[in-house]
């Protein structure tokens, strides 16, 4: 895409976003990117250090705790230097606007909230606290941090995990049920930084689409997506494509 078709493209967005009243945005890896959380699957990535099909399992984390504690210490390594960006901050500008009533985030790392939005479905759950695969006691993230070597525990004796969906979990259902709340009753739906194209996220833009919202996704290239279900692609970089968006957005509300 050349700067004259991205600039077209950043203003026919703008021109979508700005008359929306419920507009929702569905964000993945691709928008925490920029803040040091790569994508795990991407070169440089956990994956590359931590095999997924044992690592990312909810029967690993039962059999051996302590061993996917190592890949757990290595996220919130990351996490803890990471600080929203650009693209963070542009999604919570949209919501203090009025375009945006709510985001729902395949992330786990909380930079939505830090960057300022009020409103967010963690649709994978979040890293930044924990809780009893036994009793479903819940502890500040901390509580990990004194137990460098292996799984900390809980009073009553079982492992913590951070309170993500692991390989063999199910969705929460009040995450799924306010996903689909959002979504349903959407006006507008913004993709950004994700392919949504695993389930059972990949069901939110179908059912956005079919209550007549317009799609506009915002990704590096274009996606499965991009061919018949987004309205609009914005090629680039969210963090210097959704900025520019915002500004013009914020005039045409003037």
């Amino acid at each position: 895409m050349s700067q004259a078709e991205r600039d077209q493209a950043v203003a026919a967005a703008a021109r979508l976003i700005a008359p929306a009243r419920r507009g929702v945005a569905i964000t993945g890896a691709g928008v925490s990117v920029g803040s040091g959380v790569p994508d795990f699957r991407s070169a440089g990535g956990l994956w590359q250090r931590f095999d997924p099909a044992f690592y990312a399992s909810i029967d690993a984390f039962v059999s051996e705790p302590d061993r996917v504690w190592e890949m757990f210490r290595a996220v919130d390594e990351l996490l803890q230097r990471a600080r929203p960006n650009a693209a963070h901050h542009a999604l919570a500008a949209l919501e203090r606007v009025g375009a945006l009533r709510g985001l729902v985030t395949q992330n786990i790392d909380g930079l939505h909230q830090a960057a300022g939005s009020k409103r967010v479905v963690e649709y994978h759950g979040s890293a930044t606290a924990l809780h009893c695969i036994g009793c479903g006691a819940t502890y500040p993230l901390k509580r990990a941090r004194r137990s460098l070597h292996s799984a900390p525990r809980c009073r009553c004796g079982n492992a913590l995990k951070p309170q993500v969906v692991m390989f063999g979990e199910m969705i929460p259902m009040g995450a799924m049920s306010a996903a689909q709340e959002l979504v349903q009753d959407a006006d507008l739906l913004l993709v950004v930084g994700t392919s949504a194209t695993v389930a059972p996220a990949s069901e939110l833009p179908l059912l956005a689409k079919a209550a007549g919202a317009s799609v506009i996704e915002f990704n590096l290239e274009p996606t499965p997506l991009s061919a018949g279900i987004a309205d609009l692609l914005v090629e680039g970089d969210a963090e210097i494509t959704l900025p520019l968006v915002v500004e013009q957005v914020e005039a045409l509300r003037r």
